[in-house]
């Protein structure tokens, strides 16, 4: 299977990034896939019933919150 590599950066206010992230956490929940958009195609990732979750939290000059998915 070819690569399919996603890499969004966005500003957004922090109302919206948590709409963002309720969005992506109903399609989990509801529909066990996901879907994401790149140079104007659409792709359906199959999510599996279980999955690790990782959560790191960077303090510092600048802070950072990131939160990944792996199966």
């Amino acid at each position: 299977m070819d690569l399919f590599e996603l890499d969004q950066t966005q500003r957004l206010s922090r109302e919206d990034a948590a709409a963002k992230l309720h969005a992506l956490a109903d399609a989990l929940s509801r529909h066990n896939s996901v879907e994401f958009e790149k140079n104007g195609n659409r792709i359906t990732v199959d999510v599996p019933d279980e999955v690790e979750l990782s959560v790191e939290i960077e303090i510092g000059d600048e802070n950072e919150l990131e939160i990944e998915l792996r199966w």
